[in-house]
């Protein structure tokens, strides 16, 4: 089914940020007070952009500005959140993952499959990273998670070889941030905006004014 525009949140996410995961875990616990779920109409995000070479893959010495003091300051922020939520990880971090791949095979769906299979899918991917520590850059475990929510594993390879799908990834996260989007995650809906893992009752009154 597609996406209704006026039932639909936008998020934009990076499968390997922890704040995107318990946002989405604060999104489900709104959606459960709704009379109807929103759609989630999804834009990739890749907070990895200042240390991509040109052939896609992570060039990890580059400086980005994050240091020791910002990485432990981030995973008290996790874990404060995992307890707001009620949340267990088994990550707080996930600093030398590369979800390029991941976020390519979720674009391909939501592009080719059906919303159902395709947030199957998204969930299927935060989960292997967050609760199971699993390599969202290789292609045997997206071929996996793919294949348990009924997706053929030739798509997945497909997809991953495909120089022209991975361009357009790219130009989608060039948009995020034409858009205005500097961090992730971000909800928006019909105009308003609100970033980061915001709890519940802040997603409502995005969605509803109240």
């Amino acid at each position: 089914m597609s996406s209704d525009a006026d039932q639909a949140i936008t998020v934009y996410s990076d499968y390997v940020c922890p704040f995107c995961y318990l946002g989405r875990q604060s999104l489900s616990q709104y959606q459960e007070t709704r009379d109807e779920e929103l759609d989630i109409d999804w834009h990739p995000f890749d907070l990895r952009s200042q240390k991509r070479r040109p052939d896609g893959s992570i060039d990890f010495s580059v400086d980005d500005g994050k240091d020791e003091d910002y990485y432990e300051q981030a995973k008290q922020g996790v874990r404060r959140l995992q307890e707001r939520y009620g949340v267990e990880m088994n990550l707080d971090l996930g600093t030398d993952v590369d979800s390029l791949p991941a976020q390519i095979v979720s674009y391909y769906l939501k592009g080719h499959a059906d919303y159902e299979t395709w947030l199957a899918f998204d969930e299927a991917v935060f989960e292997a990273l967050w609760q199971d520590g699993r390599d969202l850059g290789d292609e045997a475990v997206l071929v996996e998670l793919a294949e348990a929510v009924g997706v053929d594993g030739e798509e997945v390879t497909s997809a991953l070889d495909d120089e022209t799908l991975r361009t357009e990834v790219r130009e989608r996260f060039s948009e995020a941030q034409q858009h205005g989007v500097t961090g992730v995650p971000t909800f928006a809906y019909e105009g308003y905006a609100a970033r980061g893992a915001v709890p519940p009752e802040q997603l409502e009154r995005l969605v509803e004014g109240t």
